[in-house]
């Protein structure tokens, strides 16, 4: 049975959840979305950062951290970018890394958005 976490963030117009967590396993995306559900449109290195932060904070929520990240999808507007986002996924994750795959994207659902993620981590089943 899927149970939907609550991350804290802002419900966007989108018909999805941002974390939901079923038999021990985490399915989570996420963007550069302030805690007002506007868009960080700025620097790739900010819309990283910010990225990576709702994704911890998404594993927060659902009783787990960073640590238990199995998998990690980064979909990029410019793979020019790829050296940046490697340095603020260090800010992040140490070794052993979880799983990951990069690819280019011709756009992303808001203008201005530059990276989006998608993770799959593993967490202890809570009582």
């Amino acid at each position: 049975m899927k149970e939907i976490v609550d991350t804290g963030l802002p419900a966007l117009k989108q018909p999805f959840s941002w974390a939901v967590k079923a038999c021990g396993l985490v399915f989570t995306a996420h963007g550069p979305v302030l805690g007002d559900g506007r868009i960080d449109t700025g620097l790739i290195e900010d819309q990283a950062r910010l990225t990576f932060a709702n994704l911890r904070r998404a594993m927060q929520a659902a009783g787990g951290d960073l640590c238990d990240v199995a998998q990690v999808l980064i979909y990029l507007t410019d793979i020019g970018d790829m050296a940046a986002v490697d340095a603020v996924y260090r800010e992040f994750f140490e070794a052993p890394y979880p799983n990951r795959s990069s690819v280019g994207v011709t756009a992303l659902a808001v203008p201005g958005m530059r990276i989006e993620i998608v993770a799959y981590a593993v967490v202890a089943p809570t009582a």
